[in-house]
């Protein structure tokens, strides 16, 4: 059995859901990944800071959910920029099918099984 992947999401807070929809594809008993985030409401305190900088090293790469509430989630930002510094493998998925807000520097497809898996795949 390979060695289980651990993957990072950075979602803003209104995305929540969609996360939670993600992180309900790595049930299935084929998937050798978890998904870990740090879902807070106030995104300006330097122990979350921390926490979240900490999981993020131990993580194998980031997944970010964007959306258009991406452009306004400070928190968001906040862990993709320390994702980039903790020199991280990075994938963008869009949160919404009618939704194609682009973060700069972050590299977006479509959710997709396929792309999901092929990003885990190359971790």
């Amino acid at each position: 059995m390979a060695d289980t992947k651990v993957v990072f999401v950075a979602f803003a807070i209104e995305d929540e859901r969609q996360r939670d929809f993600l992180k309900g594809q790595s049930l299935s008993p084929r998937s050798p990944y978890e998904f870990i985030d740090m879902s807070v409401k106030e995104a300006y305190d330097t122990d979350w800071k921390a926490k979240v900088r900490t999981r993020i090293k131990r993580s194998h790469g980031v997944i970010v959910l964007v959306s258009k509430n991406s452009l306004s989630s400070s928190g968001q930002k906040w862990e993709i920029q320390c994702a980039k510094e903790e020199k991280k493998k990075l994938l963008g998925i869009w949160a919404y099918s009618n939704d194609r807000t682009n973060i700069e520097g972050v590299a977006t497809k479509v959710w997709s099984d396929a792309n999901i898996s092929s990003f885990i795949d190359s971790l």
